[in-house]
């Protein structure tokens, strides 16, 4: 097919020229009286641009047929031209849209515009540069400072001139640092671990680059020979032992500024909190110390009246769980992350420890009555606390306002699983008799010690007159009776 059209494509440029002129001389008369010849037609052009569509994707196999086609020698420099000119648009695609780009394009445009387009893999470039920003957490874009440009000199600087003295005084304390390494100081070095720390130092300038290993084998390897070394120089008899060194990952921490670090670290060792933090602090101590008294009353008060149904101490604790199941139906424990949904109280209904239907709530409406005034003053006083703590406090750390109601749920809620457990201590534990009284003693019976004491109580008057002592009582004794 292309050997039956390449017949017209033969020929020089000269002849298409004239072809060309002689179709426009078509319609017109031609200069210099030639006659017009006609051009090439719709169909050979569409072969052509075929031809050259073949050359572009074909590869080789495109070459080789254009070369067995018998093409001329203009048109295969042509259309060569045009595969080597697409080739080097393509392989230099970054550096001609950066030329393209304005002068105000921003670094993210050029970034966009000269970057290789996606091949389906993660270049060595992207995967370092993606490990770099997950290694340190990146700041806010407000807390991040503006980038200034820095100021370039245009003007040509000169290297200052060193005094030879000054190179001298140089050289000589650059050779002093192998020279004082302390190799003569170390008793544990011999003639030939010398040599090859002089010969290890020798190799630094030679011209030639040091063979490294490439795997992390070889890494391994080498720092545990660097390692063994230095063990066997004696350079671990003077480590300090004992608390392992603490490294502090803010420090090399390039998102964080040196001043907001000095100054957190000042904050931390001197014990300093924000009035905010301290405030906080109040805060939580206030609502558990409230809390704690709250659920110890309740869980008292609860166990004694549950027990004072009557009953043996089984059936006392199966009503306290059947409350205690009553109100984990009504009133379920608000549990961080959990919900509770319908078909799991169901399920926890039937299959309860009571077949029967469950009673409502254990609740005291003479004991809530009786604890309001109370409860409802600790309240607005921590209400008053959480108030003073939202002015001081950032927007992210604000606490919402407490409510009687909510806390005496969660109290139910937190005490009815325990009141059986405490009907049982207070049913099985001996009771604690009162320190002020004591047993009678087994030495006071009858016989000389009861006669002086005497059997009945003593009776203690409060008096302000003078105090009867062993003088008085002697005078009462041998006192002559008138």
């Amino acid at each position: 097919m292309i050997s039956k059209v390449s017949a017209p494509l033969h020929g020089s440029t000269k002849e298409r020229d004239e072809a060309n002129a002689g179709r426009e001389g078509k319609f017109g008369p031609a200069s210099g009286g030639h006659a017009a010849a006609p051009g090439p037609g719709a169909m050979t052009r569409r072969l052509q641009e075929a031809t050259e569509e073949a050359m572009f994707a074909g590869g080789s196999a495109g070459r080789r047929a254009v070369q067995d086609a018998g093409f001329s020698e203009e048109l295969k420099e042509r259309l060569l031209g045009k595969i080597a000119d697409a080739n080097f648009r393509q392989e230099y695609s970054g550096a001609l849209a950066a030329k393209d780009l304005i002068s105000a394009a921003g670094e993210g445009t050029r970034h966009i515009a000269t970057a290789a387009p996606w091949t389906g893999e993660e270049s060595t470039a992207d995967a370092v540069l993606r490990m770099l920003d997950d290694a340190k957490k990146p700041l806010k874009p407000e807390f991040r400072g503006e980038f200034q440009p820095p100021v370039v000199d245009p003007r040509v600087k000169r290297t200052p001139a060193v005094h030879p003295r000054q190179k001298a005084i140089n050289a000589r304390d650059r050779a002093s640092l192998y020279a004082g390494m302390g190799m003569k100081e170390e008793k544990g070095l011999s003639d030939k671990e010398r040599e090859d720390i002089k010969r290890e130092f020798r190799s630094r300038f030679e011209p030639g680059a040091r063979a490294l290993p490439a795997t992390p084998s070889g890494l391994a390897a080498l720092a545990n020979e660097q390692i063994e070394n230095a063990i066997a120089r004696g350079k671990f008899k003077n480590i300090t032992r004992g608390k392992g060194i603490e490294i502090d990952l803010a420090r090399s921490n390039p998102f964080v500024d040196t001043t907001e670090y000095l100054m957190n670290r000042i904050i931390q060792r001197q014990d300093i909190v924000p009035p905010w933090i301290e405030k906080q602090q109040e805060l939580a101590k206030t609502a558990n110390s409230l809390r704690s008294r709250l659920r110890a009353d309740w869980k008292r008060h609860a166990s004694r009246m549950i027990a004072a149904k009557g009953g043996s101490l089984e059936e006392q604790m199966a009503r306290a769980d059947g409350y205690a199941l009553a109100e984990r139906l009504h009133n379920p424990r608000k549990a961080a992350g959990a919900a509770t949904s319908k078909t799991e109280q169901k399920s926890e209904q039937v299959n309860g420890p009571n077949a029967g239907p469950l009673p409502r709530p254990f609740r005291d409406p003479d004991w809530e009555k009786a604890e309001h005034a109370y409860l409802k003053l600790s309240i607005d006083q921590l209400n008053s606390i959480t108030r003073s703590y939202n002015l001081m406090a950032p927007e992210l750390a604000k606490k919402p306002y407490y409510s009687l109601q909510r806390e005496l749920d969660a109290c139910f809620a937190d005490v009815a699983p325990l009141i059986s457990q405490e009907i049982k201590e207070r049913a099985t534990q001996p009771r604690v008799t009162s320190k002020l009284t004591s047993k009678p003693s087994p030495f006071l019976g009858e016989g000389i010690v009861s006669s002086l004491l005497g059997k009945d109580r003593v009776k203690i008057y409060d008096t302000r007159a003078e105090p009867y002592g062993f003088k008085e009582w002697w005078k009462d004794v041998w006192k002559k009776e008138q």
